[in-house]
């Protein structure tokens, strides 16, 4: 292979400590491959960037994971010649389509944490409403326990009693503020979710902001207690942090924006295919038969 000439996903070979993810071959896998001019009746000699003839087949090549796949032609073409370029939606590939998983993975991410938080407030909600009868229900079968086990089952400073009682100490009007403010949030990641799903910078930013603020405090509740559920949860965002700090270029890092367009450049479009494309290469003649 000509140097410069990057390999086709899946055909390098990989490095025994740090194999290379192909996400153009899980792209593929999760949705097929990208073939043009399928239902096309005849080629042009342009067209042998993503599909020739040799031998009565035709070679497509899958614009995103540049896999060649034999099929015969059409027996009702719909159309004379593959669509021009300019009409052709290309698959992502490269760093774009790494972007495109990464960013929906936080995404989905996002939406569990939506959905907790939503539970939550709609919880808080209805128990500051009802408040006074949870508690009157709560106090009597705290009563009926202490008699029945012969003595008093509100006196620890830990436990589901202890817990429950220190939410029946807050006010209604604390109660809804928690609520409310428990709601805004996920509203809040609601709106990081669908922005990063779409793959909007404004949602990098936003998913930076929201959750660079929020790690201080998480370190600091490792300081007070180590659990495996906070451990988790700031190893998570410290990485949501540096990956879109550092491979999205925010805030003008590593070049910000425009070197992040630039890198997007390099490996989305039909240059990129084109830089990726091997040139056709002399028909092969058969090998002889072997004879007894």
């Amino acid at each position: 292979m000509s140097e410069g000439l990057a390999a086709p996903p899946g055909t390098e070979r990989p490095r025994r400590y740090l194999p290379k993810l192909r996400y153009e071959l899980i792209g593929c896998g999760l949705h097929g491959h990208e073939l043009l001019g399928t239902d096309a009746a005849r080629l042009r000699p342009r067209d042998a960037l993503f599909a020739r003839e040799a031998d009565g087949l035709r070679w497509y090549r899958c614009l995103r994971c540049d896999s060649w796949l034999p099929l015969p032609p059409p027996s009702q073409p719909a159309a004379e010649y593959p669509p021009p370029r300019e009409e052709v939606v290309l698959p992502l590939r490269g760093r774009p389509l790494r972007d495109r998983y990464v960013l929906r993975l936080i995404a989905l991410d996002r939406a569990l944490h939506f959905l907790v938080l939503g539970v939550l407030s709609g919880g808080l909600f209805l128990f500051a409403h009802n408040k006074a009868m949870l508690h009157a229900d709560f106090t009597r079968i705290l009563k009926d326990l202490q008699g029945g086990l012969g003595g008093p089952v509100n006196n620890s400073q830990h436990g589901i009693v202890h817990d429950l009682q220190r939410l029946f100490g807050v006010s209604i009007r604390n109660l809804y503020l928690i609520a409310a403010a428990a709601a805004a949030y996920g509203v809040l990641e609601a709106t990081e979710a669908v922005g990063l799903w779409l793959g909007r910078r404004w949602a990098e930013y936003l998913t930076f902001v929201a959750t660079a603020v929020f790690v201080p405090y998480e370190i600091y509740e490792l300081t007070r207690s180590v659990t495996w559920l906070k451990l988790l949860t700031l190893v998570i965002n410290l990485l949501i942090v540096i990956y879109l700090l550092l491979a999205k270029r925010l805030f003008g890092l590593r070049g910000g924006g425009r070197a992040e367009r630039a890198e997007r450049a390099q490996d989305y479009g039909w240059p990129a295919i084109e830089r990726a494309t091997p040139a056709p290469t002399a028909r092969i003649a058969p090998l002889p038969e072997a004879r007894d």
